[in-house]
């Protein structure tokens, strides 16, 4: 038997140039917990597919050595030419 999904906030922290998809430092994504099917509405498909990793080991209860138990992921946007920074959480 699997374990269920938890929910995931990921909120835009840093903002440095340009998003071309119009991101602003504040907006927030939540992935939703209780299910393995997901939507993520307005989040630009390349913040999304390089985090992918990091939010699905988030969802199912992993652990980063590094991070302190409760903290946030931090995650760089792939746009080098305009680094924009994310924080991943799970909610409780």
């Amino acid at each position: 038997m699997g374990h269920a999904a938890r929910t995931v906030e990921i909120r835009l922290v840093e903002a440095n140039g340009h998003c071309s998809a119009g991101h602003n430092v504040g907006d927030t994504f939540l992935i939703p917990g209780g299910t393995d099917r997901f939507t993520c509405d307005g989040l630009c498909i390349h913040a999304l597919y390089s985090l992918f990793p990091k939010l699905i080991a988030l969802r199912y209860g992993a652990a980063f050595p590094w991070v302190e138990a409760g903290d946030e992921i931090r995650h760089a946007c792939p746009d080098a030419a305009s680094p924009h920074t994310f924080t991943l959480r799970v909610l409780p």
